[in-house]
């Protein structure tokens, strides 16, 4: 399967350099109360499920990621295929350069318990403790590691962990409810670095089939 799965699509946003802190728990606190913006580069690895008893290839793919809180983020991917996913607060846009396709959906019934509203939405800690299991998860290869396991049973999402080196979230380790797993390591993280609005404004490209869910 050449192409990122759309159900990936929420739970690929989970992106976002912290203050340095003496464990993954408290530079996740520290995130959700000071970052309001960032951007970085992104290398993900996606494992599928095995098959008939057999492992399957890994799939590799790369771009740039930016945020902006409440509720704004953009992921562009440039490699191996071009791909948008961008959220402007309302509607989630998933943009397939190939196919010249564009599905839009309601981005409060998309996303959910996923990453991108444990980052990107809430408050501060208790809010997230509303939907999420949230623990620290040790220290290994250096990072800080948390835990974030969903409160709710039948989402996509079955486990979280985030990774911490220094002052950036180094990598996120995400495991769905399907078997697969997606490994997201960042790099060139800056936080409030001050996004333009217009970078999550998305119109869909002239003559693009539009799909709306």
């Amino acid at each position: 399967m050449k192409r990122i799965p759309t159900c990936l699509a929420a739970l690929l946003l989970g992106a976002f350099a912290l203050a340095a802190h003496a464990d993954g728990l408290s530079s996740l606190e520290a995130f959700v109360k000071t970052a309001k913006s960032g951007h970085a580069e992104f290398t993900q690895v996606v494992t599928p499920p095995p098959r008939n008893g057999q492992a399957q290839r890994p799939k590799t793919s790369s771009g740039s990621f930016e945020f902006s809180r409440p509720n704004r983020f953009r992921f562009d991917y440039r490699k191996p295929f071009e791909q948008s996913i961008v959220a402007d607060g309302e509607t989630l846009w998933l943009y397939d350069a190939d196919l010249n396709q564009v599905t839009a959906r309601k981005q409060a019934a998309v996303l959910g318990s996923t990453p991108a509203a444990l980052i990107a939405s809430a408050a501060d800690l208790a809010t997230l403790k509303r939907d999420f299991e949230l623990s620290d998860d040790g220290s290994k290869d250096g990072l800080d590691w948390v835990r974030a396991t969903p409160r709710a049973s039948d989402g996509q999402l079955r486990a979280l962990r985030a990774g911490f080196k220094g002052d950036a979230l180094a990598q996120l380790e995400i495991d769905d409810s399907f078997g697969q797993r997606s490994v997201l390591s960042f790099e060139h993280m800056a936080l409030n670095a001050g996004v333009p609005a217009a970078r999550f404004q998305f119109k869909p490209p002239q003559g693009a089939a539009v799909l709306r869910q």
